[in-house]
């Protein structure tokens, strides 16, 4: 009897530990806008997110901005955040987060061939070239996000700089078409899926886009903290894996209608205004989520020589692309 007493306390010990490691690993991914971002649109698929429920919890999370994010991701509110090349360095540098990780792909902009970001002005308005500009109200979604570093990059290289020469605003991106139209802003940065707008695309003029800027860029990675990835590695290559199956589905061609009514269920857009999405007409994105690691420096740099970020980041020193690489051999 005292055997049987001393036992069962240890047998309860060791089942409670075995349930508490069978818990799924809670992931909140974060996005910005659906459906650029791959995070809303994979829940849509539940049946291909073979582990989920399982290995790991996957819950969507929706940040109003890639800055937004460094703030959460430094509380711990996020587990993988969708950081823009900009983002990437003010996270690492000035939020002192020196664990981040770039961990795979989103998508990339100026790919030829594939979409760019465009940055319009009135058609019928008396900015012609970059240079008008001067004593003009510009904006973007947030100082140092992607497309506002690229913005403040073609306005440097033309003798533009900020405060000094033009005035900046910042609105949500939805926002900005008729921040151009009812003239509280000169010059606007168009973004997947808005750049398709009739309204915008009739009443506005492109100045110029991205690709000018960049040529190409790195514009979104998938990222998560080292001691998140070193705890919770079984788990996140399961999610990564899950993450490639439903990517490769979404671009496939044969599911482009389909995937277009989930975009229109997810933002309440006809479905018909859909017909770009995964064709050339959208952002570049590879059935592998490799990011281009070349493109990803120059874009850094660029940030820093704006001032968002004090030196230079070598980004391969906060890159591990091992997840993606194990979850994408498991598929082949």
């Amino acid at each position: 009897m005292r055997s049987l007493k001393i036992a069962l306390p240890l047998i309860a010990a060791v089942l409670a530990a075995g349930a508490a490691q069978a818990d799924p690993v809670k992931i909140r991914l974060s996005y910005v806008i659906a459906p650029s971002d791959w995070a809303p649109l994979l829940p849509e698929k539940p049946d291909l997110l073979k582990h989920n429920g399982k290995s790991y919890q996957l819950e969507v999370v929706r940040v109003v901005g890639t800055p937004a994010l460094v703030q959460a991701m430094a509380n711990n509110e996020i587990e993988i955040g969708n950081h823009s090349y900009s983002s990437l360095g003010i996270a690492i540098q000035n939020a002192g987060m020196d664990d981040l990780r770039v961990i795979s792909d989103q998508f990339q902009d100026g790919v030829p061939g594939k979409s760019t970001t465009q940055y319009y002005v009135l058609k019928d308005g008396p900015i012609q070239k970059v240079e008008d500009l001067k004593g003009k109200v510009v904006s973007s979604n947030a100082a140092g996000s992607a497309v506002d570093v690229a913005m403040r990059a073609m306005l440097k290289k033309h003798g533009l700089e900020d405060k000094r020469d033009y005035t900046f605003i910042e609105a949500a991106l939805p926002a900005q078409k008729a921040m151009l139209l009812d003239k509280k802003s000169d010059l606007i940065p168009s973004v997947v899926p808005f750049q398709y707008d009739p309204e915008l695309k009739a009443k506005g003029r492109i100045l110029f886009t991205q690709r000018d800027v960049f040529g190409i860029t790195q514009m979104i990675v998938l990222t998560a903290r080292k001691s998140f990835i070193d705890k919770n590695r079984a788990a996140l290559v399961d999610f990564m894996e899950d993450n490639l199956r439903v990517v490769r589905w979404y671009l496939d061609p044969a599911n482009q209608n389909e995937a277009a009514q989930i975009a229109s269920k997810l933002t309440k857009i006809p479905a018909e205004r859909f017909s770009w999405l995964f064709t050339e007409q959208d952002y570049a994105r590879n059935g592998n989520l490799m990011p281009d690691m070349k493109a990803l420096q120059a874009n850094v740099d660029a940030t820093q020589q704006l001032g968002f970020i004090k030196s230079k980041l070598d980004v391969q020193k906060y890159t591990d692309l091992s997840l993606i690489q194990e979850a994408a051999a498991r598929l082949k």
